[in-house]
């Protein structure tokens, strides 16, 4: 089973940015989901491993995932971020299936927080 190990999370203001990286231990299309308190843990982008992207509505044109496939890492550069941004942010991988659909990744991140005041 592929492993991830996330990083990048952190508290910024609104406006700012950061940058999320995944690690995996093998060649796999890959996503990101998060989830805030209380809500479900929903779909923000992937990437598969030919490179092309998909993105939730409420990210676009503010996230961009991308990876680098010499080192199996994907990272996801959030700019503009809100106050809406935050939640926890797993890393996913090895999906079969649409990319959009978080039952159907076989392998999941420890998550990290990202934490967006106003």
């Amino acid at each position: 089973q592929v492993q991830l190990v996330e990083s990048g999370g952190g508290l910024v203001q609104a406006g700012d940015s950061l940058r999320l990286s995944c690690a995996a231990s093998g060649r796999t299309d890959m996503g990101w989901f998060r989830q805030a308190p209380g809500k479900e843990r929903e779909f923000v982008a992937a990437i598969r491993w030919s490179g092309m992207t998909y993105y939730a509505d409420s990210v676009k044109g503010r996230f961009t995932i991308s990876r680098d496939n010499a080192k199996n890492t994907v990272y996801l550069q959030m700019n503009s971020l809100k106050p809406e941004d935050t939640a926890v942010y797993y890393c996913a991988a090895d999906p079969i299936g649409s990319v959009y659909d978080k039952n159907i990744y076989h392998a999941w991140g420890q998550g990290t927080q990202v934490t967006v005041s106003s």
